[in-house]
């Protein structure tokens, strides 16, 4: 284990131009280390002339140097997956799913170098950082297994003699833009099942925090991944573009932001390409009388302010069926008992969020929902960590009497505010999810089967927790959000995601077989099957 994290720490000393990978050492900006390129199985240093700073959110530190790639370097890396990709796809599925199998082993292996790494880069405690990179490990065990998957149907003598048969075949060159909230989870949402399924992949991290995806890659490479499999490129919105508009990127996997999905998916499908985008979401849970108060409680609380509201399945609205007065001290007691701190901290319960705008945005939601009507009962605005004075610290906030006009409801903050709602039925409660326009996750706190069942049943949502705060499906499912959620073809991960890495190829075959005298054997019909056609 001691070597094995070793050996990361020179992998992330060599990606980044560091001696050793530290969270807490403060360089001024243009001492900083740089990110590297990976392109065709080396990390490289990128020639641009422009260059945006990596920050640590609860210190304002900055972390490394991002470049932003090229048009000559982005074009290298795609050449380079394109060439990768006739070995590769030959390449037996048992020796890729063995390349998983390594790979998994080596990220459980490095697993708190990893976590420290989210947590530096991206804010959210080392526990929260540590669920980042295993909820992305599920994905590269599955990919381990991933033969039944790839499996086709064969239908024997659908005519005289001939037999057909459908493959699962490789697209191609297949690229992935991810966000900033899991810099580890997500690339391995994408990547692992598209490069098992014979694919080669452009990867693009966020510029926030690319650290994780490059100290995956280097596992990925020492896992026995070939050279030019996957390749790394950074930067923003022009490199996106090149994603979008390069013809030799067959299909491009996406979550982040309304606003970017959905031009990531107009542009991407103008150009030919499969799109799969996961979007915004207004999560809601609904809290009905009979619901259990102290596990409820403890589900609401983290589920809402964990990682501090930045995650697109976080509850971020609650309704309480029958009114929520005799939920407001347990709720109240609950949101105040949390800890606000820099993530590695032992006591940090919520982090700092991803930047000051970020930090902004969520207090002026705040307000707007205090100055539309909306009761304070905690405000997390304006806290000051010691020692972090510098972070993007937002406390949870707790808002009652929200109503569905309000700002603080129609637009997803994304942090650790939670909206309260009050209506007295279930169909009621039913109608206010629906109502909204997103469809990621939603769950119900009850104690009655039939309610559950009406729930599960009425709800346009795609994924939904009975008792279950945040239902994130493990990979063997799909990520399936609905309606506002999601715009693309087929989902993420599970056999969803294995059917948007590969398409289907049809085979009609007829072998006719010689007589003994050298003559095709002729197909007989049986007698009486005349009047049924040929």
């Amino acid at each position: 284990m001691q070597r094995s994290q070793q050996t990361l720490a020179l992998a992330y000393a060599r990606v980044l131009h560091l001696k050793r990978f530290s969270s807490s050492a403060a360089v001024a900006s243009a001492d900083a280390p740089k990110v590297k390129l990976l392109i065709n199985g080396e990390f490289k240093d990128s020639s641009t002339d422009s260059w945006i700073n990596v920050t640590n959110p609860a210190t304002q530190d900055v972390v490394s140097r991002l470049p932003l790639t090229t048009v000559a370097e982005f074009n290298a890396a795609v050449q380079a997956a394109k060439d990768a990709f006739p070995a590769w796809r030959a390449t037996p599925v048992p020796t890729r799913q063995r390349v998983m199998l390594k790979f998994q082993e080596l990220i459980r292996q490095n697993w708190d170098e990893l976590a420290k790494s989210v947590t530096t880069e991206q804010g959210k405690t080392f526990q929260d950082a540590k669920g980042d990179v295993f909820r992305g490990l599920e994905v590269v065990e599955a990919a381990c297994g991933i033969a039944p998957l790839l499996m086709g149907e064969t239908v024997e003598n659908v005519a005289g003699g001939i037999d057909c048969y459908s493959l699962r075949q490789p697209l191609g060159v297949c690229a992935g833009i991810c966000p900033f909230n899991f810099p580890a989870m997500v690339p391995l949402w994408m990547y692992p099942l598209a490069v098992t399924a014979g694919n080669t992949f452009v990867l693009k991290p966020s510029e926030k925090d690319p650290g994780a995806s490059l100290m995956l890659a280097d596992l990925a490479m020492q896992a026995g991944l070939p050279r030019g499999v996957l390749n790394i490129v950074h930067g923003t919105r022009d490199v996106v573009n090149n994603i979008l508009d390069h013809p030799d990127i067959a299909a491009v996997s996406f979550v982040g932001g309304d606003a970017a999905g959905r031009y990531i998916y107009g542009r991407a499908a103008a150009n030919g390409k499969r799109v799969q985008c996961n979007l915004g979401a207004k999560n809601h849970a609904v809290v009905l009388p009979d619901a259990d108060v102290d596990s409820t409680v403890k589900a609401l609380t983290g589920a809402s302010f964990g990682a501090a509201g930045q995650r697109c399945m976080a509850i971020s609205a609650v309704v309480f069926v029958g009114g929520f007065e005799r939920w407001r001290e347990p709720m109240l007691e609950a949101a105040k008992s949390l800890k606000v701190n820099g993530g590695m901290e032992p006591d940090a319960d919520v982090g700092p969020m991803i930047t000051p705008q970020a930090k902004q945005r969520a207090e002026a939601l705040i307000q707007a929902g205090i100055d539309q009507g909306a009761q304070c009962l905690l405000d997390g605005r304006g806290v000051v960590v010691p020692g972090y004075e510098k972070g993007n610290f937002v406390g949870p906030t707790l808002l009652a009497g929200v109503q569905p006009h309000m700002d603080c409801y129609k637009q997803e903050i994304f942090g650790p505010v939670l909206s309260c709602l009050e209506v007295n039925t279930l169909d009621e409660a039913i109608a206010v999810v629906n109502a909204n326009p997103y469809g990621n996750g939603t769950a119900i706190f009850t104690d009655s089967g039939s309610a559950a069942r009406k729930f599960q049943h009425d709800v346009q949502v795609g994924m939904v927790g009975i008792n279950v705060p945040i239902p994130v499906p493990l990979p063997m499912f799909s990520f399936t959000g609905w309606r506002g959620s999601f715009v693309g073809d087929t989902h993420m991960y599970g056999r969803a995601g294995v059917q948007f890495f590969t398409q289907p190829k049809t085979v009609t075959a007829k072998w006719t077989a010689p007589s003994a005298a050298g003559s095709a054997v002729a197909c007989g019909r049986m007698p009486g099957l005349d009047r049924v056609g040929a």
